[in-house]
């Protein structure tokens, strides 16, 4: 009966590989999405809401207009690799919070403490389309998509498990937890977020601002981490590695900048 079990779930993950198989734009790298996007971006629309109502809004009318200005122009060229979106910029009163994001559906946000680092429409840019490639990679549904292959893994271990000594299993178990987090949780973190620097490099570059911009940019937020945790147990790559990664993209970037 174990194999039985073990064989319709190779089965029914192999139907789920071939139909949340997807192709992120920009990069060409497959991605899995079970998630239906439809459910994330009406879940985005009633938390973006909720946080309007919750958070204090910025009425600072440079913060405004300089975070309408960008944005509009990134949106405009992200075009078809997020179709259908309702944009929104919202600039959130918090200088303490040097931070930004955006949910899917196009809602995009970032907290007053950004424009301490921020010192210019580029470099806005290279923050406001690195949020924005994070919605258009759908990384926040190949992340619930890879929480829920690893509870579906940890009940199968438990299953396959049952007849072991208790403490041996609980060993077993607690190392697939550790492994499942340090070896692939942590890592594809920090693989979207090299992506989405690329992504929103080339998005920024598109829309007509300077990509080199992002070099000063990255380096000035590193120079804010100070105490952060090593690399391979943080969900960001280090300040090192990003701007490294920057400059092999860079060419790029700068192709596009100037064949806008």
């Amino acid at each position: 009966m174990k194999k039985q079990f073990c064989s319709l779930v190779l089965f029914c993950g192999v139907l789920l590989w071939l139909a949340g198989c997807t192709t992120v734009p920009q990069t060409g790298r497959s991605a899995l999405h079970l998630v239906p996007a439809e459910q994330l971006t009406s879940m985005a629309a009633t938390q973006f809401g909720q946080m309007k109502q919750e958070t204090p809004i910025s009425r600072d009318p440079t913060y405004n207009a300089m975070l309408r200005r960008v944005g509009e122009r990134i949106a405009y060229v992200v075009g078809s690799d997020l179709p259908n979106a309702q944009w929104e910029f919202v600039v959130f009163e918090d200088d303490e919070q040097i931070n930004a994001f955006a949910m899917p559906g196009g809602k995009v946000a970032v907290y007053t403490g950004i424009f301490q680092v921020a010192q210019s429409d580029a470099d806005l840019a290279i923050v406001v389309g690195h949020e924005i490639a994070h919605v258009v990679a759908q990384h926040g549904n190949e992340r619930m998509t890879q929480q829920l292959l690893a509870a579906g893994g940890a009940l199968l271990l438990q299953f396959g498990t049952q007849e072991m000594d208790s403490g041996d299993q609980q060993l077993l178990m607690a190392a697939y937890g550790a492994g499942a987090t340090v070896g692939v949780m942590l890592p594809y973190s920090r693989h979207h977020e090299c992506e989405a620097d690329a992504i929103g490099l080339l998005y920024a570059a598109k829309a007509g601002y300077d990509p080199r911009a992002a070099v000063g940019f990255w380096e000035r937020m590193a120079a804010q981490s100070n105490g952060a945790p090593p690399e391979f147990l943080s969900t960001h790559p280090s300040g090192v590695t990003r701007i490294r990664k920057l400059n092999e993209i860079m060419p790029r970037a700068l192709q596009a900048y100037q064949n806008r």
